[in-house]
């Protein structure tokens, strides 16, 4: 049944730095792509995002430049807008957070589900910076992780081993403000009791969304879940944010997962009141289900938790709200094998790609939707982004768009030319060109973006395919009459092609109809699909003329490509080196109770059902023992084996995702992140202690 109307989402961004290409490829390009295509299938859809505005990025962001955090984020909302506008992301509307609209609706909501005592107020001993005279939020702590023992966990998450984690879980906690240890002072909290919500959640996820969410986003999920959830704290001690709309929570802020998420809605309502439409349409129950709206959450993986489990209990104890009905979440996107970096500025960022090409937006568009990490990380280097330009949309769809219409003026001065009785060929080549446009339509509504745009690629490669084995150039010299229908057809087949253009390619779309000269606005699937008797171009109609008639595509060359590479080379390059700060001092007594030996590596496996966990069986001279380490990302298990490491040897043993782990390897890490193994120059007994 195709739904009354849907509600569509694309993450909110931050508004404390510019976007990059991993993040266009995550949550934006490919909602972006399913919207074009519900809005050529004529559906009711709206299409939401805005600039998260509030929470502990800002502020940090604002005190490591020494601005305010309304200057951090009214440059970058703009910033943020304008390549979206520019790279042609097509919101009906994109808001902010720190709209009033927004503070108020997000206070509703805390008002209603504290009415509806939803809420459970907990004093607790909470990490405040003396130095600072401030509580600190999770992001503004840092420590060693207790799970993998990643040196630079966050308060509310490691992002080494992905465990989600509370400030007080910490090891050795410092505080990113002023860099030493904070204190525990008491405070009051509201927290929403995610455990309540837990039996509905496994129904409703578990049992509803099997076998029709992405297994990526059902098994972290799944995951969660399993583990047990916990009460969550929908308050902050901050000074920027969401006011708490209670008398007593003076100086408490909203948690930025409570009303970022709120800000859908709030956007929705705006948009609603500047278009004469009711927003309730698209957010709440209606007396009949099957007028309900489809709500669709477009993330990268890093958001699932919330939009899944956190913003749906939200929702659900709220009441007569719609639920996500999909959340077809991406994985994350590498760049030239590496991971992308804000802190070391690696990174494609869309502003400076949109500078150093200008009106080539489609190409990147292409470029990453053909590596679009939809079921597992994807690698976007610039080499096949030049292949992609150079090699499928100059050579495939721009050649069979150029040849066509070059033709077109030289035999017919541009006039298209009448049909007659289409050859065997044609109508072949037709039902063909068909039969990918009905597997671009399968694709693009099971979010398989990649797959409808290589479908919409096929559907040039049929015309090309095509005019080349027609050979009208030598079909002219004896029987001009049998071009017309070659020719004919191939114009239909590109009127066709620049239909489907508006969801991948929009900029070419208008380029391809300017071309033949018609108005391509009112083209929609039904005209792509051939289940109008109106012919696209009509006998008779004259398309563009003229000398130097514009292509499609240019090639790109490699110096350009050098350019863009050397950019990369040269990213975080610095005369200073960002090394972690000094460790609080620590006495010799404290550092002779450290035994460190030397050990030799037996046995290394992954950890199942885990993405960075290695389990090793090493020697240290005196046992053999079983040590888990976070460093799946940097290692791989055969080529750890008979290595000599560095062993903190009486460490208390820890359970790490059920295994009991009785030791720590250590590694150092360099500036960049990367993991280096400490071991002797020459191979020595095990056992042999570290002084």
């Amino acid at each position: 049944m195709i739904p009354k109307r849907y509600t569509i989402t694309s993450a909110l961004p931050y508004a404390n730095g510019p976007l990059h290409i991993g993040h266009i490829a995550g949550a934006y390009l490919p909602a972006d792509l399913y919207v074009r295509y519900l809005r050529m299938r004529g559906r009711d859809v709206v299409y939401i995002c805005g600039s998260d505005e509030h929470g502990a990025a800002i502020t940090l962001r604002a005190k490591k430049e020494g601005v305010t955090p309304q200057s951090i984020i009214d440059t970058y909302h703009k910033q943020i807008k304008d390549a979206f506008e520019e790279f042609g992301i097509s919101f009906d509307i994109y808001h902010r957070t720190s709209e009033p609209l927004h503070h108020k609706t997000s206070q509703g909501f805390f008002k209603v589900l504290h009415e509806k005592g939803e809420f459970e107020e907990k004093t607790i001993e909470q990490y405040y910076d003396e130095e600072y005279n401030q509580f600190l939020a999770d992001r503004y702590i840092t420590g060693e992780c207790p799970v993998c023992h990643y040196e630079s966990a966050y308060g509310d998450q490691c992002e080494n081993c992905g465990t989600s984690l509370s400030p007080t879980e910490l090891i050795n906690p410092i505080s990113t403000l002023s860099g030493k240890a904070p204190i525990l002072k008491s405070t009051t909290h509201w927290y929403l009791p995610l455990d309540k919500y837990q039996p509905w959640l496994e129904e409703w996820l578990l049992e509803g969304k099997k076998g029709v969410w992405k297994n990526n986003v059902y098994g972290q999920c799944s995951s969660w879940l399993k583990e047990g959830l916990k009460p969550r704290s929908m308050t902050r001690d901050l000074d920027w944010g969401v006011d708490v709309p209670l008398e007593d929570a003076e100086g408490k802020k909203l948690y930025v997962w409570m009303d970022a998420p709120i800000g859908y809605i709030s956007a929705t309502k705006q948009w609603a009141e500047d278009n004469d439409k009711d927003w309730e349409q698209y957010w709440k129950e209606q007396e009949n289900p099957e007028e309900n709206s489809r709500l669709i959450h477009f993330i990268g993986k890093d958001n699932i938790v919330f939009h899944c489990i956190i913003f749906p209990s939200i929702l659900r104890a709220h009441g007569d709200y719609i639920l996500p009905e999909n959340v077809p979440a991406n994985e994350f996107l590498n760049l030239e094998g590496d991971k992308m970096s804000t802190s070391r500025n690696y990174a494609v960022w869309l502003h400076e790609y949109l500078e150093d090409f200008p009106g080539k937006q489609d190409v990147l568009r292409y470029a990453l939707c053909s590596i679009m990490p939809e079921n597992k990380d994807a690698d976007f280097t610039w080499k096949d982004f030049q292949a992609r330009n150079n090699n499928e949309l100059a050579a495939i769809l721009g050649n069979f768009v150029n040849r066509v219409v070059v033709l077109t003026n030289k035999y017919f001065e541009g006039m298209v030319p009448e049909l007659g009785k289409p050859p065997a060929s044609a109508i072949a080549a037709y039902q063909q060109f068909q039969g990918h446009v009905g597997k671009m339509e399968e694709a693009l509504e099971n979010f398989r973006f990649r797959d409808a745009q290589a479908e919409f690629m096929n559907m040039a490669r049929v015309g090309n395919k095509y005019l080349t084995d027609e050979e009208p150039w030598k079909k002219w010299k004896t029987d001009p009459d049998a071009v017309k229908p070659i020719l004919w057809s191939c114009l239909e087949m590109i009127a066709a092609i620049g239909t489907a253009a508006k969801i991948f390619l929009p900029n070419t779309s208008q380029k391809i109809f300017d071309l033949l000269q018609i108005d391509g606005s009112e083209l929609d699937w039904e005209n792509l699909a051939g289940k109008r008797e109106k012919l696209l171009v009509p006998p008779g109609h004259t398309i563009k003329t003229g000398k130097g008639l514009p292509v499609l595509f240019e090639q790109i060359p490699d110096e350009v490509i050098e350019i863009q590479l050397e950019k990369l080379k040269n990213a975080g390059k610095t005369t200073e080196v960002n090394l972690e700060p000094l460790k609080d001092e620590i006495s010799f007594d404290d550092f002779q109770k450290m035994d460190i030996r030397i050990g030799t590596i037996l046995e290394a496996e992954k950890v199942k059902k885990t993405k960075k966990l290695l389990k090793f069986k090493v020697d240290t001279g005196l046992d053999v023992r079983t040590i888990v380490s976070g460093v799946a990302e940097h290692f791989e298990p055969e080529d750890m084996i008979g290595k000599q490491v560095t062993v903190l040897a009486n460490l208390a043993p820890r359970k790490i995702r059920g295994v009991e782990s009785q030791g720590m390897i250590l590694f150092a890490e360099d500036p960049d992140g990367k993991l280096h193994r400490l071991n002797p120059e020459d191979e020595i007994q095990p056992g042999s202690v570290v002084n």
